[in-house]
């Protein structure tokens, strides 16, 4: 059950006061429209907290959305069973490490992609404001569609409690949604000082509806959020491929695409509003949403519960509990290694995802007991491969 701490709703049992004083910044401005919603995963963003559900009335944060427009979960559950694996998924890491580029700033390898490839028509058409962009922004759109990024973004095989397979990814805009969030956060800013509009935080400025640049950002949001979901739907077609490969056989059963930072139309309690999730997913009754933990620790597929209070929301993952600088200080290789056990992994690469460290978040298993009354698990997924960008 929740708790109430000024207009902000909370259901984290390990939520900061950092946490919540910076959300109830935001639940203060004018235009919210009722509570701010904050999920159990909840730690300190820029601007807005990072796990918020913000409704507004007349007005949108572009900070809120955050830079990495549309990003999200994608699930795939598959016919496979775990004893028809192979018995060393490394060959299955490399050959994923092929057909899905990862690390920032990654483009495609030319052998991965060729003119005739299917994942080329999941890449949505550019929007109006493509004709102001630079050439390298217009080059990227599609030079970076169907890479994976850096940081937390991931590709998994997983098994669930019935030791089915299902393939798990994370991932979302890319450069071009940080570029272009990054220029309408920048313009926001340059609006509240041309009006002389005092707010608690910078970060928190805003478009108000009905202007050039509300219009602007909406279009341009909407987009992003359309690349990140072809993109996931993109990368996972070439992991299938893969898998299918590896196994010999396969079929997809049912696959869950769901954003965790975005804005969406939406009515909660008798008003139309814009309903930002910056690190939330939609949980209306019913809906179905893909909930990681952290390298090394379980993930959940979710079925929603509807809980008006949340805004029909619930969390995207387990949540930072230490910052990354913090986790490179005080964590260590050897423990990393040690926890990954005996996954196919980028192991190698160990020290530079040091950040990434299970230890650096919040325990998952408690995240999903704060949110109880939000969603019903439906299935526990267990890694036994994990290929992130470093």
């Amino acid at each position: 059950m929740p708790t109430k701490y000024e207009n902000v709703l909370s259901w984290g049992s390990d939520v900061g006061d950092a946490t919540i004083k910076q959300a109830a910044k935001a639940s203060r401005l004018p235009f919210v429209h009722g509570h701010l919603a904050l999920m159990p995963d909840a730690h300190v963003g820029l601007g807005a907290t990072i796990g918020s559900v913000i409704p507004t009335s007349g007005a949108i944060i572009p900070s809120a959305v955050g830079v990495d427009i549309g990003c999200g979960m994608i699930a795939v559950e598959c016919d496979i069973r775990a004893d028809q694996l192979p018995d060393s998924l490394d060959p299955m890491h490399d050959a994923v490490a092929k057909v899905v580029p990862a690390g920032l700033g990654r483009v495609h390898q030319t052998q991965g992609w060729k003119s005739d490839d299917p994942r080329w028509a999941k890449l949505p058409a550019l929007p109006p404001s493509a004709e102001n962009w630079s050439d390298r922004d217009k080059r990227r759109v599609g030079n970076q569609f169907g890479t994976l990024g850096s940081g937390n973004h991931f590709v998994e095989v997983c098994l669930d409690e019935r030791d089915r397979v299902w393939l798990v990814l994370h991932s979302g805009s890319r450069g071009i949604g940080n570029t272009l969030a990054t220029g309408h956060i920048e313009l926001a800013k340059g609006l509240m000082a041309r009006y002389f509009i005092d707010l608690e935080d910078d970060d928190l400025a805003y478009f108000v509806e009905g202007t050039r640049e509300f219009d602007a950002y909406i279009t341009d949001m909407l987009w992003a959020q359309e690349y990140a979901m072809g993109n996931r739907e993109a990368m996972m077609d070439a992991v299938l491929g893969q898998l299918f490969v590896a196994v010999g056989r396969g079929k997809e059963v049912r696959r869950i695409n769901c954003h965790h930072n975005y804005t969406e139309r939406e009515h909660h309690y008798g008003r139309d509003v814009w309903l930002t999730r910056k690190g939330a997913i939609r949980a209306r009754l019913g809906d179905l949403g893909v909930i990681p933990g952290s390298m090394g620790t379980k993930s959940y597929i979710v079925s929603g519960l509807g809980n008006p209070s949340s805004y029909d929301s619930c969390s995207h993952g387990a949540g930072r509990r230490l910052s990354r600088t913090s986790a490179r200080k005080t964590l260590t290789v050897e423990s990393l290694k040690k926890q990954m056990g005996n996954r196919s992994w980028d192991e190698d690469k160990a020290e530079a995802l040091l950040d990434e460290h299970p230890m650096s978040y919040k325990d998952i298993d408690q995240v999903m007991a704060d949110q109880a009354d939000l969603v019903t698990i439906k299935h526990t997924l267990s890694q036994v491969l994990n290929y992130k960008g470093a």
